[in-house]
Order: structure tokens, then C-alpha cells, then sequence
């Protein structure tokens, strides 16, 4: 299992701890990263593009002149697609470009940038952050503390309002909680820093492949031996009707 360094707000040693390795220690799969970023990047287009066709349109009801005898190509609208001020032909109608990823390969996307960005030494995790109030010079400091720079992923606890609030202002620092962690936030940013906290929550979260076949396993056996057991013993049953009908 990787190990990972925890340090304080001011920069020095507190421990270490052990990340899994279905999360930071498999080879980065490049194709399967690409694929899942350009379905992230695909699911934020809005798709409202629009264009008319020639029947949308205004105008163009009338033959602008006579098939025959004039001399010129034969119309019969002045908003077919090759006059000026026509309808586009082919023109791109609203439409969603979002595209259907299946979950083993989200998984595998976001062990392999967090994998990646672990064995570059891009990984940071604090002990705390020590902020008492929102301060965003402090928040700076921290940071450059721990030796890290360009763009970070803080990720910070979904209950503290305060490092978000010190944190929102900096250019080129971007937070997310630890359900939010994407492929290409994690790929996107330079560093990645946690805390203890949202490191741990981050590791549960997203239990081993094996650790969730042995969890639907032991459901499915719950299940079925639910639905094998006896709702009720038969002469508590008639028990019952018996002593209904003395009353």
C-alpha cells in the first residue's frame, strides 16, 4: 500500500499514513482517462445551438417568378439553403452530447489520475488546517508551506465553511469535497491536497473491487435466506383463530 506523508499547516512531520492500492497504486490506463474526460467535458455542453431550416424561416411563400420565360434557373421559395437570407441546410439542432460511461471505467479513470499524480509525489495531506476564521493570507501561507504551486484540488470537508471560505478566493485553487472527486478535476490541477479527514473518507468511500463483490455477495445471501424463512408457524395460526372464535 503507497505511504503518505502527513504534515502540519506550518510544514512539519506528523506521521504518515497508508493509502490502498486499488486507489493510488494501479498503472494509469491513458485511453480509459481520455475517454472519461471527454465524457465529462461532452456532459457540461449545454446543447442549445440552433439553427432554421427553409420551413422555419420566415417568408418564401411566394414563387419569386414564373417557372418558364424569363431566362433564369427555375425557384420556387426565396429561403432555399443557397439564397441570401434562407434556411441552413444540415444546420445543428439542440441535442445532448452526453455520453453513457459505464462505472467500472469511471473507477478505474479516477484510481488511475489519482495513481498517477501519487507516484509524481503530487499528494499532499495535512494534519488540519489550523484555520480558526476565514483568513485567505493564511490559507496562502499554508499552502506555500507545503511546497506546493500552479493549480491545487483542496479537498476539503462538505462542514468547513471555514478553509472553503479562506480557500474560494485564491487564483488557481479549485475545492471539492470528497464525494465530488472526478478524473479531470484530479488531472486538471498539479497537486492534490487532503487532510486526514476527507483522505480517510476519500479510501472508504471507494471500497477494493473485492471488498464490493464479498458486500453484494453477503447481501444476496441475506436476501435469499429472507425469502426462505417461514413467515409463521401454522398452529400459531390456527392458535389464534381458535381463541378469536371462543371470544
Amino acid at each position: 500500500m503507497p505511504d503518505f506523508n502527513v504534515i502540519t499547516a506550518s510544514g512539519s512531520a506528523a506521521g504518515n499514513v497508508s493509502g490502498p492500492d486499488h486507489l493510488f497504486g494501479v498503472e494509469p490506463n491513458v485511453p480509459v482517462m481520455h475517454q472519461v474526460v471527454t465524457a465529462q467535458l461532452a456532459a457540461r455542453r449545454q446543447g442549445t445551438q440552433s439553427t432554421k431550416t427553409r420551413a422555419e424561416v420566415s417568408g418564401g411563400g411566394a414563387k419569386p417568378w414564373r417557372q418558364k420565360g424569363t431566362g433564369r434557373a427555375r425557384a420556387g421559395s426565396s429561403r432555399a439553403p443557397h439564397w441570401r437570407g434562407g434556411g441552413v441546410a444540415l444546420g445543428p439542432k439542440p441535442r445532448s452530447y452526453a455520453q453513457r460511461t459505464p462505472k467500472k471505467m469511471i473507477r478505474l479513470a479516477l484510481s488511475s489520475a489519482l495513481s498517477d499524480r501519487a507516484a509524481d509525489d503530487k499528494v499532499r495531506i495535512l494534519d488540519d488546517w489550523g484555520l480558526n476564521e476565514p483568513k485567505t493570507k493564511e490559507a496562502f501561507a499554508i499552502l506555500t508551506k507545503i511546497d506546493v504551486y500552479g493549480k491545487i484540488l483542496v479537498v476539503l470537508d462538505r462542514d468547513d465553511h471555514v478553509a472553503m471560505k479562506s480557500f474560494r478566493n485564491l487564483v488557481g485553487i479549485q475545492t471539492i469535497t470528497p464525494d465530488q472527486l472526478n478524473t479531470y478535476d484530479v488531472l486538471v490541477n498539479d497537486f492534490i491536497v487532503f487532510t486526514k479527514s476527507t483522505f480517510e473518507q476519500t479510501c472508504e468511500a471507494r471500497p477494493a473491487p473485492a471488498e464490493r463483490r464479498a458486500a453484494r455477495v453477503a447481501a444476496a445471501t441475506e436476501a435469499a435466506a429472507a425469502m426462505a424463512s417461514p413467515v409463521g408457524d401454522s398452529e400459531d395460526v390456527v392458535d389464534t383463530t381458535e381463541a378469536s372464535e371462543e371470544e
